[in-house]
Order: structure tokens, then sequence, then C-alpha cells
């Protein structure tokens, strides 16, 4: 099994060919970012890719942004990914990832949710992986494992990050949840959280070692499940971002540090940590 990375374009605040040549750049395998509006727009975007030899996944969000609005129905979220998914179909995504739902509703509302999400997923012949995010239904690990043994088809995005700060704690604690919801991962969110937070301020700063070293047990966990299950690539992307997950000073708002500095350090840190857990298994 290779590990294939990609570059989110949330925090990104220059052109997409310029998110291009950074991702060539740096090794990594394609570009995560939502399909535009723009038919236009996707039209160059598409090309661009193209031009670069990069692969695509199309984020997206049911309703609203990443917090859902609140007063949306489940038809209005399905409506949404539905004219989501047509958007992104130009761009020819490896998989479309899915921010879906909403954390309030009952647990029988949100297995009818996924079940119908599957469906048309199916209908138009994508992949939909299933973010675990806050706000969002798979905001806690244990909603999320209730759901995924009702439909045990459905793939996930584990960005554990979340989940650390909802539950105020590493995800290692949880070490039965997480080998069971590993067996549905599907794709990497590699950002690292700690207690209070979904970011910390740099993965590479020592006073989060263990926060990092936390993080990793669960994406090997992740890696050794994809193996069994005959992946042939796992899927990254490095996902420290912006809009008040990066760290600022007080008054002056100078952020205190560099966002694609960080995702390329946790991209290719990821790399040689593959390389030296496959070895393991060997």
């Amino acid at each position: 099994m290779q590990l294939d990375i990609y570059k989110t374009l949330w925090g990104h605040e220059d052109t997409v060919e310029q998110g291009a040549m950074l991702a060539v750049d740096a090794g990594f395998t394609g570009i995560e970012a939502p399909a535009p509006a723009d038919e236009g727009d996707r039209e160059r975007m598409a090309q661009t890719f193209a031009d670069h030899g990069l692969s695509y996944i199309a984020e997206i969000c049911t309703t609203g942004s990443y917090v859902p609005d609140r007063h949306a129905t489940p038809d209005e979220h399905l409506a949404s990914l539905e004219t989501k998914i047509k958007r992104s179909l130009m761009l020819n995504p490896r998989f479309c990832n899915v921010m879906g739902g909403c954390d309030a509703w009952p647990l029988d509302v949100q297995i009818d949710f996924f079940r119908r999400a599957q469906d048309m997923a199916e209908r138009y012949g994508v992949l939909c992986s299933f973010e675990t995010h806050r706000s969002r239904s798979f905001f806690n690990p244990w909603i999320t494992r209730d759901v995924l043994r009702a439909l045990p088809d459905l793939l996930i995005t584990c960005d554990f990050s979340h989940w650390v700060v909802v539950c105020e704690r590493q995800m290692d604690t949880e070490w039965d949840t997480i080998l069971e919801v590993a067996e549905r991962a599907h794709h990497v969110h590699s950002r690292v959280g700690y207690d209070q937070g979904p970011q910390v301020p740099h993965p590479a700063a020592p006073e989060y070692a263990e926060a990092l070293a936390s993080h990793e047990r669960c994406w090997q966990a992740i890696w050794a499940s994809q193996v069994r299950r005959g992946y042939a690539a796992s899927s990254m992307t490095p996902e420290f971002g912006p809009d008040g997950y990066l760290h600022t000073q007080p008054f002056t708002g100078m952020p205190v540090a560099d966002l694609w500095q960080m995702n390329r350090w946790i991209g290719e840190r990821e790399r040689d940590q593959f390389v030296l857990w496959q070895a393991a298994q060997q």
C-alpha cells in the first residue's frame, strides 16, 4: 500500500494554479477542495489539475458551510449534497469528502440520512466518505460508531482532532472505539488536536509531542485496517487551517505559524512515518 498526500486549499489565499505548484513541489498527489459554483471556474480548475498531473478530492459541506444551517431538514441536506456532487463531477474526483448532517439529530434520523446519502452517491457513481467533524453528524466517536454499525457499507474520513476537543482527551484513550471505526476509514485529515482545541499551534513543537504521537497511533490503526481491506493506496490531507484554528498573537492578530509550512511539515513527516510503519510490519 502506498500513501497519497493531498494539499488542502482551505486557508490558501493565492490562486489554484499557485496551490497546484506548491503541491507538486512538495511531492503531494493532488488537491482537496470544494468544486467552484461557477462552471468556468470549474473548467479552469480541472485544466490546472490536468496540467500538473494532480488528482482531486471534492470537499462537500451539506447546507451552510463547515457549520451546518441548524434548521435545515435532512431533505435539505440531501438536496445540498446532490447539487455539490453534480458540481464536482466535471473535476473527476477520486472521491467526495462530505461534512454531512447535523449533530442535533437523533440517532434514527442520522441513520436514515446516511442511508439515503449513500444511495445518492451510488446513483451518481461516486464514493462519498463522511467526515468526523464538530457540528456535524459524526461529531463524537460513539454516535459515529452507532451509525456505522447500522450501515455496514458506509465509509468515513477520520479527522480525530475534532473528537479530541469534543471529548477533552486524546483518542487513544478510547482505543476499542478507534479500532472499530478504523475498519470504515477511507481517508484521513492529519490535523493534530489537543485537549482544549482542534489545532495545536505547531505540530513540530515539543510541548505537543504527546498529542502528535497519539494521533499517529490512531492513523497507523487506520493504515493497518486498510491493508487488511486490500487498499492499494491510503489517502491523507494535512489540514491545519485558518478561521480560528490558527493561533494568533493577542491584539495584533499575527499568526504564530505559517499554515502551508505546518501542512507541508506534517505531510512530509507522515510519509516518513508510513515508511517506518511499513518496515515494522515485515
